[in-house]
C-alpha cells in the first residue's frame, strides 16, 4: 500500500481549516518569526545518509515566490496541475501544493502513480493545464497503450525536476503532447527550486537560469570561482537556501560558505547564462584518469529504441582502475548485450562506452521515482566482495 495504516487522533481536515476559518477569531498562540525553523525536511539520502535540513518560513515563502514567477503565464483560479508526486516530497510540497494554492489553482491528486493504467485512465477522464513530473514518469506514461488517448490539448506546462531529463524523453514527449518539458533544478536544502527554464525560452538539456534572486556559480576542487563554460561543483546563494542541517552542524559547515550552498553537482555555465549539469559528483566515474558522467552514458543509451530505462556505474577493473556497468530495462525482449554497447560506440568516446551489461527487470529507486545508483554500486561491492 502507499499510505499505510496511521492515527492521528490531533489532526484537522483542510477542508475543515478552510471553512471554519473565516468565522471563527483566530489568535495565534505564538508569532513566528521569518527566520523562525518551518519544517525539517529529511533530504533522500540518494548518495548518502538522510540530514534534516532546516526550512525556515522565509525559505519557503521565498521559493513559493520564486516559483510563482516563473509561473506568471498562470490563470489565477483557472489551470489544474496533475500532482503524481507525494506532498511530502520537498519539490511537490513546494511547486505542486504551495505554489498552486497561492495562485488558486486545482490540483488533480494520483496516489499511486506507479499504477500507470490508473494514472492514464485518471488524465482520460480529466482535464488539465500542467503537469509536474520526473524523467522515470514520462517515460514510463508513453510506453503506456492508452497514452495516445488522452486528450493533450490543454496542457501548456509539464514541469521535471528530481533527476535529469534525459532529450530522448524530452523531444518523445513534446512530439506526442505538443508541449515542451520545462526542466528546473533544486534540491532540498534550496527549498527546493534553485534553477528553472523559462517555459518561453526552454533549452532541452539545461536546467535554465537562477530563479529570482538566486545567485550561481562554479567552483573549482580549490574553491576558486571558474568561468563560464568550465566545469566545477555548483553553487548556489538566495533566500531560499536553509538555515541548516538538524544537529549536524559539521554537515553545514561543509555544504554552506559565506551563504553559497554547495551542491555536490558538477556543472557549468554557459554563455548565455544557462546552466547545465554534468552529474553528481559523488556518482562519478574514473577510467583510467578520465573523469566518465553516469548521465551523459545513459542519455545516449536511452536513445536506443529497444531501451526503458538504464542506469551506469563505475566497478573496479584491473587495468583502468574503473570501468562501466550499465544495469538495463529492455523495452524489446530481443536487445542484446552487444546491441547495446555498439550503439554506445557510435556516440561516445571508446573509454565512456559501457564494458559490461546487466539486464534487470526493473531498476531500484525512490518512491518517487528516482533511480539509486548507490544501490546499485551496494549490490555490487557485495557481489564482489
Amino acid at each position: 500500500k502507499m499510505v499505510p495504516e496511521y492515527n492521528m487522533p490531533t489532526a484537522v481536515m483542510f477542508r475543515s481549516i478552510i471553512k471554519n476559518g473565516s468565522v471563527n477569531d483566530y489568535t495565534p498562540v505564538a508569532e513566528p518569526n521569518a527566520d523562525d525553523i518551518a519544517v525539517i525536511q529529511y533530504t533522500g539520502g540518494t548518495t548518502g545518509v538522510a540530514k534534516g535540513a532546516m526550512l525556515t518560513h522565509r525559505n519557503l515563502v521565498s521559493n513559493m515566490m520564486q516559483t510563482n514567477a516563473i509561473l506568471s503565464d498562470f490563470k489565477r483560479g483557472e489551470e489544474v496541475m496533475v500532482v503524481p508526486l507525494p506532498l511530502y516530497h520537498i519539490f511537490c510540497f513546494t511547486v505542486s501544493c504551495m505554489a498552486v494554492l497561492e495562485l488558486g489553482c486545482h490540483s488533480l491528486l494520483i496516489t499511486n502513480p506507479r499504477d500507470i493504467p490508473g494514472f492514464i485512465k485518471t488524465l482520460q477522464k480529466n482535464k488539465f493545464t500542467s503537469l509536474a513530473g520526473l524523467n522515470t514518469l514520462f517515460v514510463g506514461l508513453m510506453k503506456n497503450e492508452g497514452f495516445k488517448d488522452v486528450d493533450w490539448s490543454n496542457l501548456k506546462l509539464t514541469v521535471s525536476g528530481g533527476m535529469a531529463l534525459q532529450s530522448s524523453v524530452a523531444k518523445r514527449w513534446a512530439d506526442a503532447t505538443g508541449c515542451e518539458i520545462c526542466e528546473g533544478y533544486g534540491m532540498t536544502e534550496s527549498s527546493p527550486v534553485a534553477c528553472a527554464n523559462p517555459p518561453d525560452a526552454i533549452q532541452v538539456g539545461t536546467i535554465g537560469l537562477p530563479v529570482a534572486g538566486t545567485l550561481a556559480k562554479i567552483i573549482g576542487e580549490d574553491g576558486q570561482t571558474l568561468p563560464m563554460g568550465e566545469q566545477g561543483e555548483l553553487c548556489i546563494k538566495g533566500p531560499q537556501v536553509m538555515k541548516g542541517y538538524w544537529e549536524r552542524p559539521d554537515a553545514t559547515a561543509d555544504t554552506i560558505e559565506d551563504g553559497w550552498l554547495k551542491t555536490g553537482d558538477i556543472a557549468l555555465i554557459q554563455e548565455d547564462g544557462y546552466i547545465k549539469i554534468v552529474d553528481r559528483k559523488k556518482d562519478m566515474i574514473l577510467v583510467s584518469g578520465f573523469n566518465v558522467y553516469p548521465n551523459e552514458v545513459e542519455d545516449v543509451v536511452a536513445g536506443h529504441p529497444k531501451v526503458l530505462e538504464s542506469a551506469a556505474i563505475g566497478v573496479p577493473c584491473e587495468k583502468s582502475g574503473e570501468k562501466i556497468k550499465l544495469f538495463v530495462v529492455r523495452k524489446d525482449p530481443s536487445l542484446t548485450e552487444q546491441e547495446i554497447i555498439e550503439f554506445a560506440r557510435k556516440e561516445l568516446t571508446g573509454y565512456k562506452v559501457p564494458k559490461i551489461v546487466e539486464f534487470r527487470d526493473e531498476l531500484p529507486k525512490t518512491n518517487v521515482g528516482k533511480i539509486l545508483r548507490r544501490k546499485l554500486r551496494d549490490e555490487q561491492e557485495v557481489k564482489t566482495s
